[in-house]
């Protein structure tokens, strides 16, 4: 690039110098050659330059400053033609320059003074001394989810739950002990009984059971077996069904489907962690494309403002209507109300994202705009994906199926169970018996012997209507739970499908939104220099700026489609694993 501060600068001799002295004309040219060649020097650089992004875009206002100066310089070498030939080929030099493609604050400095003093360009170590914050990514609010999002914590407690559950269910299996004391100190007969037992149930069914006891005094003689010898009796027996409860009873199904229970508890958490984790990722889309949509609105008022200088510089030497300046001071106040509703909605969807993004302590944390990304990431092809070998991981991994078949194991239980009540209940008895100590009545000494003693205990109702009624019951509901599963299956296939379809459309519409975008910025830039020569007017600018925003948040709009489209799609192939 031709700094014009290093072009050597004509000297400016008295008037009415010697006869080697120069000329006012003589200056006049050498100042325009100078301004020529520095004008052309910028112009080709510029020219080969491409199209600037929409976040860089030309600065307006400049534009009007650049195209009033260019005129002063057409101005000033048309006075110096009658110098000779090399002051008319600056002067056509110049005229194709200034319609040249780009104009920016170069050529006004320029066009303004040849000898304006450069600024310093920044030194490395104040760049470096500058402390850059890092952008916020997704990877940054997915782990904070899995970290510290209160839902997902509330989740894991299912577990706790869940082990609650079965620990209270094998409960029933507990080593129960027995004491009573039953005392008639006053009346015909006078006795004193105390016993106290064990019981354990057992997990194969029956129950083994022992105690001690003692019974002193009177007892009328139908209630002989409750006296025991000075030393009381010791007693132990086993109680074994041989029909209903032998291979399934009440105790034994409340472990076997809390058991099961907590195996459903990992799956469900594995469902509210990917909705979770969808949720998260389209709030933080979301917040970067509000943060675009600001830059757009940002670019479009400093537009219309750095215009609006140059414009009262036109209207003031009679170029321009004062109408336009009217016209572009509107703008600025309709351009400055979209960049306040455009800052609110960045500020809501901070907020929103917040719930996402949390401390070390678990609280919601509102991230600054500096950590907005510059743009977007870079987009995956959805083609490069095989939908068929998608639809197999969806259908293995989803957590929903999962759930449903450990319903299905549940329901099993419930039905033998009832099935189990429809048996008569026929049960095995033995107990022995022996009491210790000397006698209490030494006439009657009948309690020495050991006492065994075994039976059979039998019961069935006839109807059996309670073991009926809930097989039916059972045997409906899973009628129901396999209709559920199969479309459950099918629902995540169509899922699958739609995702994928919703991804595919994006990534087109994106190809079409930059194609959009670029066409936009070229009728832009020609209405720009058509608008610096005159042969344009103010709304014709300002349609075109606004097409191109338009454009730029139909891009913007188009990415946020795109990773939503993703969010969804990664839902939908369930490979979100819950943590250990």
């Amino acid at each position: 690039m031709l700094d014009v501060a290093t072009l050597p600068m004509p000297m400016t001799m008295p008037s009415g110098g010697g006869t080697d002295g120069m000329t006012a004309m003589q200056i006049t040219s050498g100042r325009s050659l100078c301004f020529g060649l520095a004008l052309l020097a910028t112009g080709c650089a510029q020219t080969s330059n491409v199209l600037p992004e929409y976040s860089v875009m030309k600065h307006s206002g400049m534009q009007a400053r650049s195209s009033s100066g260019s005129s002063e310089s057409r101005r000033e070498v048309n006075v110096t033609k009658p110098a000779g030939a090399a002051s008319e080929e600056v002067s056509s030099r110049v005229d194709r320059v200034a319609e040249q493609k780009q104009r920016d604050s170069r050529i006004q400095l320029v066009s303004a003074e040849v000898s304006a003093p450069q600024p310093a360009p920044a030194q490395p170590n104040e760049v470096a001394a500058e402390t850059v914050t890092p952008p916020l990514l997704l990877d940054d609010v997915l782990h904070s989810v899995i970290a510290s999002y209160p839902l997902l914590q509330a989740a894991y407690f299912e577990r706790n739950i869940a082990q609650g559950e079965l620990l209270q269910a094998n409960g029933e299996f507990d080593l129960k002990l027995k004491a009573d004391t039953l005392n008639m100190p006053l009346g015909f007969y006078e006795n004193y009984r105390h016993s106290v037992g064990a019981e354990q149930p057992l997990f194969g069914g029956g129950t083994v059971f022992g105690g001690y006891r003692r019974g002193t005094g009177d007892f009328p003689t139908y209630y002989g077996e409750r006296v025991t010898k000075l030393g009381g009796e010791f007693k132990a027996g086993v109680a074994i069904p041989l029909l209903q409860n032998r291979a399934i009873d009440d105790r034994r199904a409340g472990v076997w489907r809390s058991t099961w229970e907590v195996q459903s508890v990992e799956p469900e958490i594995q469902a509210q962690l990917i909705a979770f984790i969808q949720d998260g990722s389209i709030a933080y889309w979301n917040w970067v494309a509000a943060g675009q949509n600001v830059r757009v609105a940002e670019e479009l008022l400093k537009n219309a403002t750095e215009r609006n200088e140059g414009l009262k510089t036109r209207v003031k030497k009679g170029d321009a209507p004062e109408i336009e300046l009217t016209d572009n001071e509107r703008l600025i106040v309709s351009r400055r109300t979209k960049l306040i509703d455009a800052r609110r909605k960045l500020q809501q969807s901070a907020f929103k994202l917040s719930l996402f993004i949390r401390d070390a302590n678990g609280q919601p944390v509102v991230i600054e705009n500096t950590r907005l990304p510059r743009d977007f990431p870079p987009e995956d092809d959805p083609n490069l994906r095989s939908i068929d070998g998608d639809l197999q991981a969806a259908v293995s991994n989803r957590p929903e199926l999962r759930v449903l078949s450990i319903k299905q194991e549940q329901l099993n239980i419930d039905y033998l169970a009832a099935q189990n009540l429809t048996l008569p209940q026929l049960d095995a008895v033995v107990t022995g018996s022996q009491d210790v100590g000397s006698a209490a009545d030494p006439k009657k000494d009948d309690k020495s012997p050991f006492e065994l003693e075994g039976g059979v205990v039998a019961s069935v109702p006839l109807q059996r209507r309670k073991a009926l009624g809930k097989s039916q019951q059972i045997e409906g509901k899973i009628a129901q739970l396999r209709a559920k599963t199969q479309f459950t299956q099918e629902k995540i296939v169509a899922e699958v499908q739609s995702a994928s379809a919703a991804l595919h459309a994006a990534y087109q519409q994106l190809g079409e939104a930059r194609r959009s975008l670029e066409l936009s910025r070229q009728m832009e830039a020609a209405e720009r220099r058509k608008f610096d020569l005159g042969d344009s007017n103010l709304l014709l600018v300002n349609l075109r700026e606004q097409a191109t925003a338009d454009a730029a948040s139909t891009l913007i709009d188009a990415h946020l489609n795109y990773f939503d489209a993703a969010a969804d799609y990664r839902a939908a192939l369930g490979g979100d694993v819950v943590p250990q």
